[in-house]
């Protein structure tokens, strides 16, 4: 449902919704229906966040076939600065205070309060079942990097390494410590990447669902887990036995409980052939 704010589609994301609300000719009429700037959505009856929304709009719920949408007045212009990234975690925070919510990512907007309304209407049993997906979870994500410092144990290893170094050590020259280096920081990133399996292994049974992210050479593990809330603190003590046993190849880093962004979809999936 990813289109320009201009048309039907209640979900307009990212750089496009921004640039929609940001370029509005300056002579559009003051009684144009606004864009509204979509949090998350919840099961109806929960009480109207708090928390102040992007750019200082106070937040409002529109309800519709037993769901609700938190939203404000889309701002003239939209920038992920740090004071509305924090407001629009900051709404979802209260929101999942009360219960399961379809966390929606910075810069969502709906074109209009009907549109919206009409699209919860239209999918209200996907999101439903959505939501009971993720009731009583959390999401946590953990990331590892490469730990540089334990090549000369990894050299005492690998018979390769050791070989390249003493060949190294006896005729010396800038190629061959080249080489030497390539190979070391290869191996080294390489048993990085095995103890990523294993965190993967281990921790992978203490959830409900797991996601892998985007790695590189240097962040090699990426992973969000979906937790029952009652699970979280057995999963942070396996991380860091995990931390421990694997410490001097990966460092491991917990965020969260975050809203389960990972692990909901609002959009249904389009049926082939349409």
């Amino acid at each position: 449902m990813t289109a320009p704010a201009t048309t039907e589609s209640p979900y307009t994301t990212d750089t496009t919704a921004v640039t929609a609300v940001a370029t509005l000719p300056a002579e559009e009429p003051a009684t144009a229906p606004k864009a509204l700037y979509v949090y998350g959505i919840s099961p109806a009856g929960i009480r109207t966040p708090r928390s102040a929304g992007v750019d200082g709009a106070p937040v409002r719920l529109v309800s519709e076939s037993g769901l609700c949408a938190a939203v404000s007045d889309a701002p003239p212009r939209l920038r992920p600065r740090r004071r509305d990234l924090q407001a629009h975690q900051a709404v979802l925070d209260d929101m999942a205070a009360q219960g399961p919510v379809l966390p929606m990512r910075f810069a969502v907007l709906s074109p209009r309060t009907d549109a919206l309304l009409s699209q919860l209407r239209a999918d209200a049993t996907h999101l439903t079942e959505q939501l009971e997906s993720v009731r009583g979870c959390v999401e946590l994500n953990v990331k590892g990097t490469v730990v540089p410092g334990h090549f000369a144990d990894l050299v005492r290893r690998d018979d390769q390494l050791r070989t390249l170094a003493l060949r190294t050590r006896r005729r010396p020259d800038y190629e061959a410590n080249v080489r030497l280096g390539e190979a070391i920081a290869l191996g080294v990133r390489r048993e990085a990447r095995r103890a990523a399996r294993e965190v993967i292994d281990r921790l992978a049974p203490l959830a409900v669902r797991t996601v892998q992210g985007t790695t590189d050479d240097e962040q090699v593990l990426s992973a969000s887990f979906l937790l029952r809330s009652g699970d979280e603190a057995r999963f942070r003590e396996a991380v860091a036995e995990r931390a421990r046993a694997c410490g001097d190849r990966l460092s491991l880093s917990v965020t969260g409980p975050l809203p389960c962004y990972s692990f909901v979809d609002p959009r249904p999936a389009t049926p082939a052939g349409r």
